[in-house]
Formats: structure tokens, C-alpha cells, sequence
């Protein structure tokens, strides 16, 4: 009887010992969760993203965390430009000197692509409509047929009332080389085409305060346009 009392005592020992022990193991892993998912928040916070550089007309991205080496590498900026909006108020590049611009091509007349363009452009507006430093420049692809009147009878369509969103028209080869040279509007077929070739891109833009091309959207695409409104967020603390 003594020697099971014995027995029975040891394996309770026993069993208090390891369940100690697996106490000990479950908080010293609980512990080390809980620090490493601390660890983890504070990188994600100090953590800095950065946007790509686009220099060519085929638009491979350039990744640069140094800026010193950014006018050396990425030497592509929006070249000058002056056209009229739909107030009547010439707009030329020191309009968007110091600020993030988004740029797109559309026409009026276009019953394809270029209302759900529009209407895409419209959410970017509504979410940055009071930022200062956020300029939108939608220009026309028929400038023949867009003149200022027409511009401003559709910005009323669709009621827009930001002042830093210009409707532009000008001369048609100004805007072509523009689009296609210094946007590089239609990829690689920038240089490919004159003005003779009619432009019809979906693609939006996302320019830089140093007028650098900093992302390429397809504007016709929800998603894309979310993407597009997270990537003005990083631009702006970037900057």
C-alpha cells in the first residue's frame, strides 16, 4: 500500500511538473507572438513605399530610394505646354509646377470609353477635391471639334466644379505630340505615330511635382482608378 502511495504521489509530481512546464512553454510562445506581431506593426509603420520612375515610352519601371540619383537616371519630365480650358484660361506648365498631376484623352463627342473615363475621374475628384497640390488635366483628342464652349457645356454635364480640373483644347498637333511624346499616352507606340494618326488612349497618367511619370492607369478599370487613388496618397507623403 506504501509502495502505491508512493507511486501515485511521484506521477502526480510528475504530472504538476509537466504541466507546469507546459504553462511555461504556451506563455513563453504567447509572449514571443505578441512581440512579434509588435515588431511587425512597428515596421509596417516606419516603413516608407515608394513609387516607380517611368522614363521610356514602353514603361519600364525604375525603382529609386535615393533621390540624388533621380535627375541623372529618370531625365524624362512633361515638356511645356499651353492650351485653353473650359473657362477660357490658358493653362500652361506652371499651372503644375510643385504639384501631382493626373492627366487622361478623351473627346466629348465619344460614347465608348471616354463617359466611364470621365466618371472614373470624377471619384479621384471627389477624394481630393480641396487638396491644393492635386491638379487633373483632361485633354481632348479633337480639339477641331472641342472648343472652349463645348468644354465647358460638358464639365456642367458632369458637374464639375473643382477648380483645379481643366478640360483642355488647343492645337491639334500640340496636343498629339504632347500625349504621345511626353505622356507616352499610347506605350511604346509613341513615337510611331504623328499627328495624323488618331489618339484614343484609356490610359491615365500619374505625374509627379517634378513633372517625372510616376504611374500608368487604365482608366476605364474601378480597380485600377482605387489603385490609382492609394498611389496619389504615397506620391503626396513622398513629396
Amino acid at each position: 500500500m506504501e509502495k502505491q502511495e508512493q507511486i501515485t504521489s511521484l506521477k502526480t509530481e510528475e504530472d504538476m511538473a509537466y504541466s507546469a512546464q507546459k504553462t511555461a512553454s504556451t506563455l513563453q510562445i504567447a509572449f514571443l507572438l505578441v512581440v512579434s506581431i509588435i515588431c511587425y506593426a512597428c515596421q509596417s509603420e516606419t516603413k516608407t513605399e515608394h513609387l516607380p520612375y517611368y522614363n521610356t515610352p514602353n514603361f519600364t519601371p525604375l525603382f529609386i530610394n535615393n533621390k540624388d540619383s533621380v535627375n541623372l537616371l529618370v531625365p524624362h519630365q512633361i515638356a511645356n505646354f499651353a492650351f485653353k480650358n473650359q473657362n477660357n484660361q490658358t493653362i500652361t506648365q506652371k499651372d503644375v509646377e510643385g504639384k501631382i498631376h493626373i492627366a487622361d484623352f478623351f473627346f466629348t463627342s465619344c460614347g465608348s470609353i471616354c463617359p466611364i473615363m470621365t466618371t472614373h475621374m470624377k471619384k479621384i475628384d471627389s477624394v481630393y477635391k480641396d487638396e491644393k497640390d492635386l491638379v487633373l488635366l483632361s485633354y481632348s483628342v479633337t480639339p477641331w471639334l472641342d472648343s472652349v464652349k463645348i468644354l465647358k457645356d460638358y464639365a456642367q454635364r458632369y458637374n464639375v466644379t473643382n477648380p483645379n480640373w481643366h478640360f483642355l483644347t488647343g492645337s491639334k498637333s500640340d496636343i498629339y505630340t504632347l500625349a504621345r511624346q511626353s505622356y507616352f499616352a499610347e506605350e511604346d507606340l509613341g513615337f510611331t505615330k504623328d499627328s495624323t494618326n488618331f489618339l484614343h488612349t484609356e490610359h491615365f497618367l500619374l505625374i509627379d511635382k517634378n513633372k517625372r511619370i510616376r504611374g500608368i492607369y487604365n482608366g476605364t478599370l474601378e480597380l485600377e482608378i482605387n489603385q490609382l487613388i492609394k498611389d496619389i496618397a504615397i506620391l503626396r507623403k513622398e513629396d
